[in-house]
């Protein structure tokens, strides 16, 4: 199983971007889908995520202006941000909670993309 994240890029505050994340690989089914970041000297933290049937949550840093959505056809996880501000820069990574065609759950991680907000 393979997460592959596109969209970063450098953009300036109040500007948006779109993230996208494909799962590819021996996949029976996805559950939770998620996006992380992490800035120079923090930790990682969650920004939003989304379960298969639709419920999302987000860190309170975003809410308002970051979207996250999901095309299940496509195997596909989206975060619109909008508003960007240059706290928000981080490497963003994405997850998916994969169920294995070998009936295994496993959590997998995107390799990041990065983002930055200049001021």
């Amino acid at each position: 199983v393979q997460l592959q994240a596109s969209g970063g890029g450098l953009v300036q505050a109040g500007g948006s971007l779109r993230l996208a994340c494909t799962v590819s690989g021996s996949i029976f089914r996805i559950n939770a889908m998620g996006w992380y970041r992490q800035a120079p000297g923090k930790q990682r933290e969650l920004v939003a995520a989304i379960t298969s049937g639709g419920t999302t949550n987000y860190a309170d840093s975003v809410k308002g202006r970051f979207t996250i959505s999901r095309d299940n056809a496509k195997s596909t996880v989206y975060l619109q941000m909008n508003s960007l501000k240059p706290e928000d820069t981080a490497v963003y990574y994405c997850s998916a909670t994969v169920i294995r065609k070998d009936w295994r759950t496993a959590h997998y991680w995107g390799q990041g993309t990065l983002v930055t907000v200049s001021s």
